[in-house]
């Protein structure tokens, strides 16, 4: 069954730091340009590493965001979730008055929460002992406390959830935050994704899963879904977030409008531990709610935002998927992969590639797949190669496949009133 309930979502907001830079404007020039954010590691030595290189977030400011005497009490994670809320709700130029504010909610995805500051923490327990930990210690490692401080930060009361679904997370969120509102629970939602896993340990465990790409030479090239000499993702950080309301309410303040959300769908693989489905099974299911979730056919869907992490397994089965779910259109839509200039950023994947994919409909520029250089043949659609493309995009999707076998999708199109 489609969705029956006749009110419309729309997103009126949008926030973003990500290893391409800082704000909407940086972000999406470099992605348009094709440029990549990936380099080696500046963070920490990580010279004995399998990976040297990642999609670190530079030229960030979080005093510009954040008051300084706060700083000192925040992981990275929720430095980045702060300020790309602020960006938000600024460039939605909306009010969270006493009245509203129990109509607004605020559903954030992360993955790994404050592991950076777990990490730094442990040499202290171990080399300091147990008085020297921060009485913050907890508050700061936590995943719920990026949809905390984003409430407090706006004087959101409404809901107040953390999604942690790894990868899919930041879709599952912004998707949960749709429903939420369409269905009536809410009017007003700030939802995305956040994540600040660069880090020694994470490295080291993606490493030792051989889950991470090696080429160290040339770390810019490194992430290339869906091109036949990719050899793994490349880890990054980051927070995508975006506000969004009811096309009543938008209308009625006269707030710009980016894109209409539609439709959202999310199933689980049952299969295995991180390997995905065979043939994209549970991809599939995803994709085929979200479309109907959206009342919407395959063939009105224009662009895909693709997972695409630049894994074997990943990058293949999706594609098979994508063929599953739209049969003959899935040769005439355009898929590309955001992560060949961003790298992947775990929990908070979902929540920056639905800011693009929003930009990509508001703008009628789809960004490209860079380092596409040699086809897979059991990889065959239209990746977008190399160079963004002009197109009057009216309905894309985003996806985003995690571990556990955990999928989401949501549907975005263009505004109509």
């Amino acid at each position: 069954m489609g969705n029956t309930n006749d009110r419309r979502v729309v997103i009126t907001g949008l926030g973003l730091v990500t290893p391409l830079g800082i704000g909407i404007e940086t972000n999406w020039n470099a992605l348009i340009e094709g440029r990549s954010g990936i380099g080696p590691i500046t963070k920490f030595d990580a010279s004995g590493f399998a990976t040297q290189f990642a999609g670190e977030v530079n030229d960030f400011k979080p005093e510009d965001f954040i008051p300084k005497k706060q700083l000192k009490n925040m992981d990275p994670f929720l430095q980045f979730v702060l300020a790309a809320a602020k960006m938000a709700s600024e460039d939605s130029s909306i009010k969270i008055d006493n009245e509203l504010s129990t109509r607004a909610g605020v559903i954030i995805g992360c993955g790994l929460g404050g592991i950076y500051t777990f990490e730094e923490s442990h040499k202290i327990l171990l080399n300091r002992g147990p008085r020297r930990i921060s009485p913050f210690f907890v508050p700061m490692i936590i995943g719920n406390m990026a949809p905390g401080l984003v409430s407090i930060q706006q004087n959101a009361k409404g809901p107040n959830l953390s999604i942690q679904t790894a990868c899919a997370a930041g879709t599952h969120a912004i998707g949960l935050a749709f429903h939420m509102i369409r269905d009536g629970l809410i009017d007003v939602a700030f939802t995305g994704g956040v994540e600040a896993a660069v880090s020694p340990i994470c490295l080291a465990g993606f490493n030792a899963m051989r889950a991470l790409s090696t080429k160290n030479d040339a770390p810019e090239k490194a992430s290339r879904p869906f091109d036949k000499n990719r050899d793994g993702f490349v880890l990054a950080e980051g927070s995508g977030i975006m506000v969004l309301e009811t096309s009543e309410r938008a209308l009625e303040r006269g707030a710009k409008i980016y894109a209409e959300i539609c439709g959202f769908g999310l199933s689980g693989d049952a299969y295995h531990m991180t390997a995905p489905a065979p043939d994209g099974e549970g991809a599939v299911r995803c994709m085929k709610m979200a479309i109907d979730d959206a009342n919407i056919t395959p063939q009105e869907v224009d662009y895909i935002n693709a997972h695409g992490t630049s894994t074997d397994l990943n990058d293949k089965f999706e594609t098979i998927a994508i063929k599953t779910v739209f049969g003959e259109h899935a040769y005439k839509l355009a898929v590309s992969s955001t992560k060949s200039m961003t790298g992947h950023l775990l929990g908070g994947a979902g929540g920056v590639e639905g800011v693009y994919t929003a930009l990509t409909i508001h703008t009628g520029i789809i960004p490209p797949t860079i380092n596409y250089e040699e086809p897979d043949p059991e990889c065959d659609l239209d990746y977008v190669p190399n160079k963004a493309r002009k197109a009057d995009v009216k309905v894309a999707l985003s996806n985003s496949f995690g571990f556990g076998g955990t999928n989401a999708t949501i549907v975005l199109r263009k505004w109509d009133s």
